[in-house]
């Protein structure tokens, strides 16, 4: 698949179908988010796989939706601040560095048939008290994992003369 198209056909999916993701597309996936570029190669993250059976009530906890634990799985990005490289100016990349490996996530996920779906508006402290996080590992993004029960909409997207300057804003 042309790399357009898989970003044409990846879509934020709200309906899972219960099937087991395999243990080999699993691992691509964490292969992919493995490769992601960061900042000075610190790779100041970490991923953690949640298997939803049995704990559907703990991640309702942590994100309302029912379709979010209805995947077999849900993974979460957790940033490490403190072994991110950090910019003169001061500008922590933990957040960037960990967005790129969500993306890698995604699009790998898409690209071998499983849906996602970003997910940043979640109970913080909730995730920590759920996930067990230690001081210093903050939890920045979550998506479930699995085979889509839905289709793609309609996507809408600003045109690029809206978004695209060119030398000076």
């Amino acid at each position: 698949m042309e790399f357009i198209e898989l970003v044409k056909k990846r879509y934020s999916v709200r309906a899972y179908k219960n099937n087991h993701v395999e243990d080999e597309i699993l691992n691509t996936i964490l292969e992919a988010a493995r490769l992601a570029p960061t900042a000075v190669n610190y790779q100041p993250f970490q991923i953690l796989v949640i298997k939803t059976q049995g704990k559907k009530e703990e991640l309702r906890s942590i994100y309302q939706a029912e379709w979010f634990s209805e995947a077999p799985l849900v993974l979460c990005v957790c940033t490490i601040p403190e072994k991110a490289w950090t910019r003169r100016d001061g500008k922590n990349y933990a957040d960037v560095d960990a967005t790129i490996v969500m993306d890698h996530i995604i699009l790998a996920a898409t690209s071998l048939g499983l849906g996602t779906c970003w997910i940043g508006a979640f109970d913080v402290e909730a995730a920590r008290k759920v996930l067990n996080l230690p001081e210093g590992v903050e939890p920045l993004v979550f998506t479930p994992l699995g085979y889509p029960a839905d289709e793609i909409g309609t996507k809408s997207r600003k045109e690029l003369s809206e978004i695209v300057k060119y030398e000076r804003f």
